[in-house]
């Protein structure tokens, strides 16, 4: 007995898929047969989690945790799009509305792809057929955005100054070169949609410097009351200057925080996602001078 071929795909209204909370996602189930088939109902689903994991360094520290991080469900609804019935050959689109409401007083976390923690919002639509065709679903993930905040974020540019005399976590100071580097950042508040800017001076080095870098890391901690497993990892890493620089010239900082791999500085009972940066001298024996800013995101 050959299988009927269909195909089944969700679209979104939204080509960029991103939604705030009490918006209406709107769109089209699309189902192609080729000759009219029977089935046993069409729903759709939608469903928010947080997923936590635990490094390797952490797991076996803490025995409570293994009841902690089990996934945080943010919003779990279902409607039906279609009783069952029989659909004809060729295209059927069926549209259909989902509000995107919670329940009691849980709050919509924005999407957001990290390492340890991981927050995403998924649509799925299931159609039931008979004993002897399989049931077919499909998955679409989409976006949630936190309502922007009201309050005006005025920026407070920071400045800092790199010398052999500044640097923590040196060994043997006396034996490292010298160097003064002088520069800011435009701010640590920072908008997420906006870039991260500053600039960065190298007023004068003994050693020829290799490269100037910016790091963006994720400071991501999942936890519970007995303990926290906090754990800093790298979302990219931009050179903004190549080889042994003029000296004395301003470098511009520039920074677009990643769609999906960045989120607004978030802060619950158990996790915490947070942002850095780090401002990297690389001098020519590979030698590393690290610069670390915490950064706090928001959306206006």
């Amino acid at each position: 007995m050959s299988e009927m071929s269909v195909t089944l795909d969700i679209r979104l209204k939204r080509a960029n898929k991103v939604y705030h909370e009490g918006e209406v996602l709107a769109g089209v189930i699309l189902l192609v047969c080729k000759e009219a088939m029977q089935h046993h109902g069409i729903s759709l689903s939608m469903e928010g989690l947080v997923n936590l994991q635990l490094s390797s360094k952490s797991v076996g520290v803490f025995e409570a945790f293994y009841n902690s991080v089990k996934p945080i469900q943010l919003i779990s609804s279902n409607i039906e799009v279609a009783k069952a019935g029989k659909i004809p050959g060729g295209k059927t689109e069926i549209p259909f509305e989902f509000p995107l409401n919670t329940k009691g007083n849980k709050v919509l976390y924005e999407t957001y792809h990290g390492v340890f923690v991981n927050i995403q919002y998924t649509l799925r639509c299931d159609m039931k057929r008979s004993l002897l065709a399989k049931d077919l679903s499909r998955n679409c993930e989409f976006i949630v955005h936190c309502q922007p905040q009201k309050a005006k974020v005025v920026p407070t540019p920071v400045k800092f100054t790199i010398t052999p005399d500044t640097l923590q976590n040196t060994r043997e100071r006396s034996l490292l070169p010298k160097f003064l580097v002088r520069g800011h950042l435009d701010a640590t508040n920072c908008v997420i949609s906006q870039p991260l800017t500053g600039e960065v001076v190298v007023e004068n080095s003994d050693v020829p410097i290799k490269s100037i870098e910016l790091q963006l890391v994720r400071v991501e901690t999942c936890g519970c009351a007995e303990g926290y497993a906090r754990d800093a990892t790298e979302i990219q890493n931009i050179q903004i200057a190549e080889g042994d620089v003029c000296h004395g010239l301003p470098i511009p900082i520039y920074m677009v925080f990643p769609r999906l791999f960045t989120c607004p500085t978030l802060e619950t009972t158990n996790f915490k996602v947070e942002f850095e940066v780090n401002v990297v001298l690389v001098l020519h024996d590979d030698h590393l001078i690290t610069e670390n800013f915490p950064l706090k995101l928001c959306r206006i």
